[in-house]
């Protein structure tokens, strides 16, 4: 099969680049951005490191990160399933990109930075719920931030409101897979009540 192996290439087989896309670049928190960031419940984590890369969803049920000043955000990595490839990737290569969503809003803001990871008792602190604090918190450095059109979103209906669980397969399922003798219909029943303590 062909493949494009020079940029020479790639750019040929494109159109001019829109002048807006690179226009609409921010280097620093906006009061626009800063207004969407505080509206953002959910973001994609996406690193790099000696074994590759990796991309991790992060939620919270108010603001996923909190902006410390117009180059800063803090990240909090609340309880999980202690893989830390993430946080793995970061110690090693500090490279991130982060990518804000919204419900029901058809853009996304992405952010490209740096990261570090921090386990100062102040800074878990400004995060407590109810007595838990996350393990540390992800502090990236801003490099540049934009929003992305709505094309992706608007082509997939991400937001349309339909519930097509259905169609695919269950946590349970997939853990079942690799591991034939785990009682999947269980996990999955149960899960909701596994979480609830579990979720920060």
């Amino acid at each position: 099969m062909p493949q494009i192996d020079s940029i020479e290439a790639l750019e040929a087989r494109y159109g001019a680049v829109n002048p807006k896309s690179l226009t609409k670049v921010a280097r620093k928190m906006t009061p626009l951005y800063r207004q969407w960031i505080e509206a953002s419940r959910f973001v994609v984590l996406s690193t790099i490191g000696p074994e590759g890369t990796d991309g991790s969803p992060r939620g919270d049920d108010g603001p996923v990160v909190h902006i410390a000043d117009a180059q800063t955000l803090h990240l909090p990595d609340w309880m999980g399933n202690n893989r830390l490839d993430s946080l793995r990737n970061i110690v090693r290569d500090g490279r991130v990109s982060l990518m804000f969503m919204v419900p029901g809003c058809t853009n996304v803001v992405r952010v490209n930075g740096r990261a570090r990871l921090h386990d100062d008792a102040e800074l878990l602190a400004a995060f407590d719920k109810g007595g838990k604090r996350p393990a540390t918190v992800i502090v990236v450095t801003l490099e540049e931030m934009y929003f992305q059109c709505a094309k992706a979103i608007l082509r997939s209906k991400i937001w349309s409101g339909d519930d097509e669980s259905a169609k695919v397969p269950t946590a349970g399922q997939f853990i079942k897979e690799m591991e034939r003798d785990f009682d999947a219909e269980s996990y999955d029943t149960g899960y909701e009540d596994y979480a609830k303590p579990r979720m920060w």
